[in-house]
């Protein structure tokens, strides 16, 4: 089987092998705040303003926002979010409000900075997007999955750039719905599956319900930042059993896994933990899967962590553009 890499993405499938690279070193951070949900919806956390630190955390900054953003034509969500909750010692478990509000796009030749690779083409024979309706993608994580610290997070870029190059997508997901009312003039899919602090074996315990409720087509996962903080021992077997997983209940699907993002007070750690994903990848392609692995660590820098935990607008819009240049590809 043959592998061709490049420096930011790695693709392999069940007809062949292709290969397209990412760089390495990328991984998730769960954050301070979160707005879980249950699954028939109903939501426990709550928005607030105000934040602090505890001793080795970083506090969270997100919650609810209200209020208008706007897709700028260089691909640059703009708009307003709240600040809010804390991180306890040792953790990075919390609370956070959902969004509500509105989003234009002033033009549709709008880009989005990111450290994804380039181009490249769908594994032969494979296509997990349907050829009528909309493509479902599974946004699978923590608080960065959710979008503390820009309302809506990755997602509303993502959504952009798919709309601007003619894809119908969704999203999927259980959780408390955020992210602004329109994009690109279009109603935003609010949907996801992120919930602030949880560490991977927590969002295992989602698989398949209810995060696969709505079986999706693509599912982004972005998973192990809690894990930096509470227990970073162990945390690559518990990220390839979640892996098995989701392979085993969403056969069809097709499932990116990234590195994680910088969380420069456990950097050790999470070099350590990004270092493993591509192998736990490669293994479970070169044994049939659909699955391939997206850089979201490479290249991005520290000054577009909000609260050197999550993301703020700049550092979602450049995480939108790498998982769009590793799904766009199979999108129709």
């Amino acid at each position: 089987m043959s592998t061709l890499t490049s420096p930011h993405l790695v693709r392999r499938g069940a007809l062949g092998a292709f290969a397209r690279g990412i760089p390495l070193a990328s991984l998730l951070l769960l954050g301070s705040l979160a707005c879980s949900s249950t699954s028939d919806g109903s939501s426990d956390g709550s928005g607030g303003s105000g934040g602090a630190t505890s001793s080795g955390t970083a506090a969270g900054t997100g919650g609810a926002s209200e209020g208008a953003s706007t897709t700028s034509g260089a691909g640059v969500t703009t708009g307003t979010s709240g600040s809010g909750g804390q991180a306890p010692t040792g953790a990075t478990t919390g609370s956070g409000g959902a969004g509500t509000g509105t989003s234009t796009s002033s033009s549709t030749t709008a880009t989005s900075t990111g450290s994804g690779g380039t181009g490249g083409s769908p594994d032969a024979g494979f296509q997990p997007c349907p050829e009528t309706g909309p493509c479902k993608i599974l946004p699978l994580g923590d608080s960065i999955t959710f979008g503390l610290g820009f309302d809506g997070g990755y997602r509303v870029e993502l959504f952009h750039l798919a709309q601007q190059d003619d894809h119908d997508v969704t999203f999927t997901g259980t959780q408390q719905m955020n992210g602004p009312a329109m994009v690109d003039g279009v109603p935003f899919p609010r949907n996801h599956e992120g919930i602030s602090g949880e560490t991977i074996q927590q969002i295992a315990n989602r698989v398949p319900t209810p995060a696969l409720r709505d079986m999706p087509h693509i599912v982004l996962l972005h998973a192990g930042t809690n894990d930096m903080v509470s227990s970073a021992n162990g945390a690559d077997t518990r990220l390839g059993a979640l892996l098995d997983e989701l392979i085993a209940e969403a056969p069809d699907a097709l499932i990116v896994v990234s590195s994680i993002i910088p969380l420069p007070f456990a950097a050790s750690s999470v070099n350590t933990f990004n270092a493993a994903i591509p192998g736990l990848v490669e293994e479970r392609a070169s044994a049939g899967a659909h699955i391939i692995f997206a850089d979201q660590f490479t290249g991005f820098p520290t000054s577009e962590l909000g609260d050197q935990v999550h993301p703020n607008q700049a550092g979602y819009a450049r995480m939108a553009g790498v998982w769009y240049e590793a799904i766009e590809d199979y999108l129709r």
